[in-house]
């Protein structure tokens, strides 16, 4: 029989209890997820929990593609669009740390167009769009907190009227300068086409190509191995299938097929992931820009404005869709007023039973989510694959996966 004091028993205790608890979580999470597919009908959901220092929670459930029945794993690949965003604000704020860009600076120093960017100011009688000078020149910090006025028409009333006016038609991943601004820079937040022009301000000050810059100075520091804009033909087995919501509520699966490589590497998204892989770079970012050893990816203060507010009293996060096919209405916070970092959604009050005020977050429009909680120094994945964006399976599925996890830590 072992012979303990009483500290000794009362730190087995409560060793076995955090076990315990631990086992209870992982568990439990399990079963969110295993039963959340199930009931929702989603395809597949990959999910990784970690601290700052290791991971604390991994899980994949449901099939790469309907056809085949092939389980996803931990490993599989998943196209995380917009979650390229929060990579892309780092390698400009890399470019700022070196002091080869500032926040401040017209981007006309280094892109010549946006001199002559153009702001929307109404419409004549005729339906002729009514175009001024921009007074504000855009900036890299208007671009990292979008604020440019440059706007995706997916999300915005104004961009999809002066489309349909004037019979022009921007792509979600295409980069026009010569488009006009929503908006005055600094007046509104609205989502849009800024990250695109980050990505390619990046290129510009740095000589090389989107791609080969994330790889040298993020992607493989960070052991990132899966993160790329190209996917190589012997990871094509691991990519997760898209599918897309039919009117009947069904989702309809996507051909499979090869992705081809880009023409331009586009800062607003095009990365491929895994789980694993997103949840090193938000490690960086819970460590304040240290990555695997003494690497330091960026500086401490660096991150500090990256997670901290910078667009004043304006609010931030919700959209309006003018495209229910890609996205429905976002307001991932109902009834908060968010704010946005450079690079980050942050939330001002704490989620019911889930991430602290004060985290970071967004996502892709094929949902994939994502969050940083620097106060419970916990972040987490959650990639699935189809649309629409913030799909209401979609979001109870997170919902679900976010309580469970902070219930079990």
């Amino acid at each position: 029989m072992l012979n303990l004091t009483r500290r000794e028993f009362s730190q087995a205790a409560v060793a076995f209890g955090a076990m315990a608890r631990g086992l209870r979580g992982a568990t439990s999470i399990d079963d969110t997820l295993r039963l959340g597919i199930e009931r929702r009908k989603i395809p597949a959901a990959v999910a990784m929990v970690s601290t700052g220092g290791k991971s604390t929670y991994q899980g994949a459930f449901g099939t790469r593609d309907a056809a085949s029945g092939v389980k996803v794993t931990q490993d599989s690949i998943f196209a995380i669009a917009s979650m390229t965003k929060a990579i892309t604000s780092a390698a400009a704020l890399q470019l700022v740390d070196q002091g080869k860009l500032k926040l401040d600076e017209p981007l006309s120093n280094h892109i010549p167009e946006f001199a002559k960017l153009q702001v929307l100011d109404g419409y004549e009688s005729s339906g002729k769009p009514i175009l001024r000078p921009v007074r504000t020149p855009v900036t890299l910090k208007h671009l990292l907190t979008h604020t440019s006025g440059l706007c995706y028409d997916t999300w915005s009333e104004d961009m999809m009227k002066y489309e349909k006016a004037t019979g022009t038609s921007v792509s979600l991943g295409a980069v026009a300068p010569l488009i006009p601004l929503m908006f005055e820079p600094g007046t509104r937040w609205q989502y849009g086409y800024s990250a695109d022009w980050t990505g390619r301000l990046v290129e510009i000050v740095s000589g090389l190509t989107l791609e080969r810059f994330f790889q040298r100075n993020i992607l493989e520091p960070l052991g990132m191995k899966d993160t790329s804009f190209l996917v190589p033909a012997a990871n094509f087995d691991r990519l997760v299938t898209r599918y897309e919501r039919q009117p009947d509520g069904t989702l309809k699966q996507q051909p499979r097929e090869p992705p081809k490589p880009p023409a331009a590497f586009n800062g607003g998204g095009g990365l491929y992931s895994t789980a694993g892989d997103y949840v090193k770079f938000m490690q960086m970012i819970l460590r304040r820009g240290r990555g695997n050893g003494s690497t330091q990816i960026l500086q401490p203060k660096t991150v500090d404005l990256m997670t901290s507010n910078q667009i004043g009293a304006l609010g931030a996060g919700k959209l309006k869709t003018q495209r229910p096919a890609v996205s429905s209405d976002v307001d991932v916070h109902p009834g908060a007023i968010d704010k946005w970092g450079l690079g980050f959604l942050i939330n001002t009050v704490p989620y019911e039973g889930g991430r602290s005020a004060g985290s970071l977050a967004w996502a892709g429009v094929a949902n994939t989510f994502y969050w940083i909680d620097p106060k419970r120094q916990i972040c987490a994945a959650l990639m699935m694959q189809f649309l629409p964006f913030v799909d209401k399976e979609a979001v109870a599925m997170l919902s679900e996966f976010e309580k469970t996890v902070y219930a079990a830590s």
